[in-house]
């Protein structure tokens, strides 16, 4: 039932997002904690059942989940118009910053200091993925061995490969099915089908055509294939971007997942990186539109079925399935980079100081890469 205290316009909407864009640092579940304190309880700008089907509606659906859910509570105020302004003012703030570091880093890359820096920093990284790893699997596996088991087959096999099967998280999402089983109740619903066709669409090859237009067709495809964390399209983007296309090296690709971390807003946000350092500034322009794509779509297009159909059980199973799948996907990645990260002892112990302080006292991810980064250039 909605019980708003005030209608805000999509100007006040955008200036709301473009602050948070800016300075919300913590990851997609800090992001979205953040969203409801100030627009549910402080301003009364969204009622709780809107940003509950908004926050449901961006874990089921592939994109990143704190830039999706911006974007509908955009759309509940605003509609198409709100979706737009509310996403873009999000994701702003991010994108400028990380274009200015992408182009010192070009410019600087050779110097010992920014070695130094990604020295530190992509050893915190390993930890602070470590972390993301324990803190998706443990309510969402909880105690289900057919999703534990999802998990471990995801993480084994991205550690082995370096990449990730998408049909596997198509599959994942289909096992929990099983158990809910077949009846009136538990018929695919027309939002289940429309979401796998991102997922189906995505396995394609990469399309043959100039630069471009390779970049904007794999961004998308990225955009389709994370499940509620940014950090889901870490061992997607390793697989196309390093080990298939070889756009980047080993070494790039850490130091575009640490500019990430020590970003405000959403950490997808190094596609931006990748698609500066691929083919310049017209590189990330098209590499972070493509990259939010499918999270738009999904929220002009399905919000309206959403509402009807996203407490059916067979929706919650499919999903709890994507999501085993995205935990398992994870920590393989993070297998990966800690393989390439981790050289000696004093990034043993970045890593693992950097897991236990975020752990254990729950601080933003900014801070131990901040000091993991001081650390690194002090070594140096």
């Amino acid at each position: 039932m909605r019980s708003v205290r005030s209608k805000p316009s999509v100007f006040r909407l955008g200036h709301y997002f473009l602050k948070l864009g800016a300075t919300g640092f913590g990851g997609p579940i800090a992001l979205a904690g953040a969203m409801q304190r100030t627009l549910v309880e402080e301003r009364g700008w969204i009622s709780r059942d809107e940003y509950v089907e908004g926050l449901a509606l961006s874990q089921l659906a592939p994109g990143p989940l704190a830039a999706q859910l911006a974007m509908y509570l955009g759309y509940v105020q605003g509609g198409i118009v709100g979706a737009t302004v509310s996403g873009g003012a999000f994701v702003l703030p991010s994108f400028l910053i990380v274009w200015a570091l992408a182009a010192a880093y070009v410019r600087f890359g050779g110097l010992w200091w920014m070695q130094a820096l990604f020295y530190g920093v992509g050893a915190a990284v390993v930890g602070v993925i470590a972390r993301s790893v324990l803190t998706l699997a443990r309510p969402t596996l909880a105690r289900d061995r057919r999703l534990w088991s999802i998990a471990a087959v995801l993480a084994v096999t991205t550690a082995v490969t370096g990449r990730e099967n998408i049909w596997l998280f198509v599959l994942s999402g289909f096992v929990p099915l099983v158990r809910v089983g077949v009846g009136s109740e538990s018929t695919p619903t027309p939002l289940a089908a429309g979401l796998l066709l991102p997922l189906a669409t995505a396995s394609g090859g990469a399309v043959n055509a100039t630069p471009l237009i390779s970049i904007a067709w794999f961004f998308t495809q990225a955009g389709a294939f994370v499940f509620g964390s940014g950090l889901a399209v870490i061992p997607f983007l390793y697989g196309g971007v390093v080990q298939e296309r070889h756009w980047l090296t080993d070494q790039q690709f850490r130091d575009a997942v640490a500019v990430a971390m020590i970003t405000p807003g959403p950490v997808v946000i190094t596609v931006g990186f990748i698609g500066y350092l691929v083919r310049g500034t017209a590189g990330m322009i098209v590499a972070a539109l493509a990259v939010f794509v499918p999270a738009y779509l999904v929220v002009v297009v399905a919000a309206p079925w959403f509402r009807r159909y996203h407490t059916r059980r067979d929706v919650k199973a499919f999903v709890s399935g994507v999501t085993a799948a995205a935990a398992g996907a994870i920590g393989g990645a993070a297998v990966l980079l800690a393989m390439r990260a981790i050289v000696d002892a004093w990034t043993l112990a970045i890593a693992a100081g950097t897991f236990v302080v975020v752990w254990r006292w729950r601080i933003s991810e900014l801070w131990p890469i901040a000091a993991a980064g001081g650390l690194g250039l002090w070594l140096h």
